[in-house]
């Protein structure tokens, strides 16, 4: 959810955003590990669920796995400095909560990446040769180390903090703490 108000912050903003890998949960084994689902299809939304639809999001119910996302962690890094980098986020979070998909698996993460216009093989060697892990394991530390504790959470200006899936407006009142001006609309 955190994603949708991150692309409007770039198109009303001048802004830059940096991804930072955060791990979830890091007792998950490399290759994964089964779990119960959360909730039955026909229980009510969860608050989650309803804040996602108003935005357009969908989750899906019924995940029975539990991704170990270094990996896919590695892709964003990989993925960081291309024009892809935005597409590829997005497409994770869609194959990740509304297609389920392990995304710990080196065959899953390359067929979002090419689809979402990466150099498939080029990010294949990198996934298997970890040329990003040690990148994605300091970004975990200093993550750790800046008071990270879930997701999403938005470091602003390095200075503060915007924690969990926030109204729109809680951006742009730190827009407005630094000063920021909206862009220019045309037209106007």
């Amino acid at each position: 959810m955190g994603l949708v108000g991150v692309e409007r912050l770039q198109r009303e903003y001048d802004v830059e955003v940096r991804w930072a890998p955060y791990f979830l949960d890091p007792s998950t084994p490399p290759e994964g590990k089964p779990r119960k689902p959360q909730t039955r299809p026909d229980d009510p939304p969860t608050r989650i669920e309803a804040m996602g639809e108003e935005l357009g999001l969908h989750f899906s119910r019924g995940r029975t796995w539990t991704s170990n996302s270094h990996l896919a962690l590695e892709a964003a890094e990989f993925a960081a400095e291309t024009p892809a980098a935005e597409a590829f986020h997005r497409a994770m979070f869609k194959a990740y909560f509304d297609d389920l998909e392990d995304i710990g698996a080196i065959d899953t993460i390359v067929r979002i990446g090419e689809a979402a216009g990466l150099d498939g093989p080029a990010l294949r060697e990198a996934l298997e040769t970890g040329a990003f892990r040690q990148q994605v394991d300091d970004g975990i530390d200093w993550a750790r180390q800046a008071g990270v504790s879930g997701v999403p959470t938005f470091i602003i200006a390095d200075r503060w903090a915007v924690v969990g899936a926030q109204d729109y407006n809680v951006f742009e009142s730190m827009m407005k703490k630094l000063g920021k001006e909206p862009k220019t609309q045309p037209g106007a």
